[in-house]
């Protein structure tokens, strides 16, 4: 018997307080950039297109939004450098790829599909990344492509107050602390399942420094038998609860569904480390579900082919 013809798609832009955003605009922006990646997502899907395809054309079109802490938009580091962090998975065999702490390249996530694709590694990080996009002519910029004021001043202000500054947190703490890592996952019509997660880290963080965003079963995870996970929030708390993977394993060893799953993946990540982030979740029947610890996640979805959803 064949599956359904029907696809799901979730993206997000980040979980936090998002208390910074005072005006209207400056939020509706935020959910039209959403809204414009589902809406270029749910063509590729309609079309028969695969869903690697889509959550990559999802991740690259957020990655070119300065609005996000992803590609052109990516935070500074404590050099006052960008250092971005990706990774893609591919449910139908577990095939992945990523890519850690790399430089000038315009789309970190295309790179990452590209070592899933033409290399027989994982993961390749910043010099030796670098020389694998050169080689297959993966498209890169000039650093003020991505110095932009905003960052700059971020990394200014946490300069001045001698700390990292996690880029939508507690206004009291910073006005404009956020978890802005953006992510996709998606279910095509044939239903395999693909997810795909992109960051530029975390502000005034050490040179160097890896999140979870690549980091397979933690940034991200995809199992054509359970479900599709991308992840946003503080790395060091998703990578010591492998978050992605712990949604998966609830589903595959408990036996539960994917609403259920999400729920009790938050409720670990709270009780084991006080963890900092959100999840969005497609299950294997193309289910949405999300779930977060922090006050708000920008994310939306589009659920079995049906009405595009965006929200806070």
């Amino acid at each position: 018997m064949g599956q359904p013809d029907y696809y799901s798609l979730m993206v997000h832009g980040g979980a936090g307080a998002f208390e910074y955003i005072k005006d209207q605009k400056t939020a509706a922006r935020y959910l039209e950039s959403i809204n414009h990646a589902l809406e270029h997502g749910r063509a590729v899907l309609t079309q028969g297109g695969s869903a690697l395809v889509a959550v990559e054309t999802c991740a690259s079109l957020l990655e070119d939004d300065p609005l996000f802490n992803a590609g052109c938009g990516s935070v500074l580091n404590e050099n006052g450098k960008v250092e971005m962090d990706a990774a893609i998975m591919d449910g139908r065999d577990l095939s992945a790829g990523a890519v850690a702490a790399v430089q000038n390249i315009a789309n970190p996530i295309q790179l990452a599909r590209c070592v899933m694709i033409e290399s027989e590694h994982v993961m390749l990080i910043a010099e030796g990344a670098k020389r694998f996009a050169d080689h297959y002519g993966i498209a890169q910029k000039p650093d003020k492509y991505f110095f932009t004021p905003e960052r700059m001043e971020q990394l200014k202000r946490a300069r001045l107050k001698r700390k990292i500054m996690l880029d939508h947190d507690d206004a009291e703490e910073s006005e404009d602390q956020k978890y802005g890592t953006i992510g996709a996952v998606a279910r095509d019509r044939e239903g395999n399942l693909a997810a795909a997660t992109s960051t530029g880290g975390i502000v005034n963080k050490r040179m160097g420094r890896v999140g979870d965003s690549p980091i397979i079963g933690a940034g991200l995870y995809a199992d054509n038998e359970t479900c599709a996970v991308s992840a946003t929030g503080f790395g060091e708390d998703l990578m010591r609860t492998l978050i992605g993977k712990t949604v998966s394993d609830f589903m595959l060893m408990q036996r539960m569904d994917g609403e259920r799953a999400t729920v009790a993946c938050i409720e670990f990540l709270k009780r084991k480390v006080n963890g900092r982030g959100g999840i969005i979740v497609i299950d294997r029947d193309g289910n949405c579900n999300s779930g977060l610890t922090t006050k708000k996640m920008i994310h939306g979805w589009i659920e079995k082919s049906g009405e595009t959803v965006v929200r806070f």
